[in-house]
């Protein structure tokens, strides 16, 4: 009985061929560049969700304005009801409730602009994410497609390989720039 796995002859032939080294080296740099878009990628999302959350957390303070805003209004509404039993003590009301009226009606706009914003940092965001993932996945296959070559010594699978991935590349370049 043997006492491994031996390999076919044409094994040694393999590292002697001229495509091996330049590929391997193509591969080893390709796979710097999935890891590097793909952590960028993830920041990318990581960041999406943290504007949503603040958003989230906009449009809920606005809910709060909103019901306190109808609350001012509707004391507003009684003291001019009652305002005449007690005018001094009624227009001071008045006044008070006014006031109230006026300072939640502006912050609900501030808010409302503020959550507003977020989400439109949180969409520019997931598109610069979007194309981080393209161009990720675009490296990742020019990757595997390089890798065929060093199992078929075919110099057009490597230069298949090397044209997807500077497509990947490109792809990501793009969602780093976005605007």
């Amino acid at each position: 009985m043997s006492e491994g796995i031996g390999l076919p002859e044409s094994h040694h032939e393999h590292k002697d061929h001229p495509l091996v080294l330049p590929v391997s080296i193509t591969i080893s740099i390709m796979a710097v560049f999935v890891a590097g878009v793909s952590l960028l990628g993830h920041r990318s999302h990581t960041e999406a969700l943290r504007l949503e959350t603040q958003s989230a957390s906009r449009w809920t303070q606005y809910q709060a304005k909103s019901v306190r805003l109808h609350e001012a209004q509707g004391f507003s509404d009684v003291v001019r009801l009652v305002a005449p039993l007690n005018k001094e003590m009624g227009e001071e009301l008045k006044e008070k409730y006014a006031k109230e009226v006026q300072h939640y009606e502006g912050d609900k706009v501030d808010v409302s602009k503020e959550a507003k914003n977020l989400e439109e940092e949180r969409d520019l965001t997931l598109r610069k994410a979007d194309r981080l993932d393209a161009g990720e996945v675009l490296l990742e296959i020019g990757l595997v497609i390089c890798s065929i070559t060093v199992l078929t010594k075919r110099r057009g699978f490597w230069f298949g390989g090397v044209l997807i991935g500077a497509l990947g590349m490109a792809v990501a370049m793009t969602g780093l720039f976005l605007q």
